[in-house]
């Protein structure tokens, strides 16, 4: 079934059509058919399936797992992030360094605070579910899900660690500099 789209009008019938196409484009570049790509982000294959139709776009953990499978390059990357509706960036410079980074649109963002997180690692990536507990005999709230590859991933692990030994460090400094009382 063929479907068009009148100039300026979006299909409704297929509203994430632009994205499933653009997700089987980098399956079909690996060579991979629907159930050995969806194996990979362990997805059912009628939901790939679904998600390269347009019917449906991915959770964004999902979607993060198939840029990550598919190898997709950084533009194209942040070409399905925007296409699948999850927010979009803006390069702007900022002033104290003087170069093009990219920022949020949104400005404030809310600091979640977790005491319960849930790691789900394969060989494509990881999602940490950060959650909070709800009190004795409920079962933890969920507050931020993240995806990222596992590069990624491990990139982070590194920086949390030298800023922990840091922060460790200069409190360790602070508490040996102060005069007694």
């Amino acid at each position: 079934m063929v479907q068009y789209e009148e100039m300026g009008k979006q299909n409704t019938s297929r509203p994430y059509q632009k994205l499933g196409t653009h997700l089987k484009v980098l399956r079909t570049r690996l060579g991979e058919s629907l159930a050995e790509a969806s194996g990979a982000v362990e997805i059912d294959v009628m939901e790939l399936a679904s998600f390269e139709l347009g019917d449906r776009r991915p959770a964004e953990d999902v979607l993060l797992l198939l840029i990550s499978h598919f190898g997709a390059a950084d533009h194209e990357a942040v070409q399905l992030w925007e296409v699948a509706g999850y927010g979009s960036t803006k390069t702007a410079e900022t002033p104290e360094h003087g170069r093009l980074t990219k920022q949020s649109e949104k400005t404030a963002s809310p600091v979640l605070f977790t005491d319960v997180v849930d790691i789900l690692v394969n060989n494509y990536g990881v999602i940490m579910n950060f959650m909070q507990n709800s009190g004795p005999g409920t079962a933890p709230t969920s507050v931020a899900r993240v995806g990222m590859s596992r590069e990624h991933a491990k990139s982070i692990l590194q920086i949390l660690q030298n800023t922990l030994e840091r922060t460790e460090q200069s409190q360790a400094h602070s508490k040996n500099t102060q005069p007694d009382s």
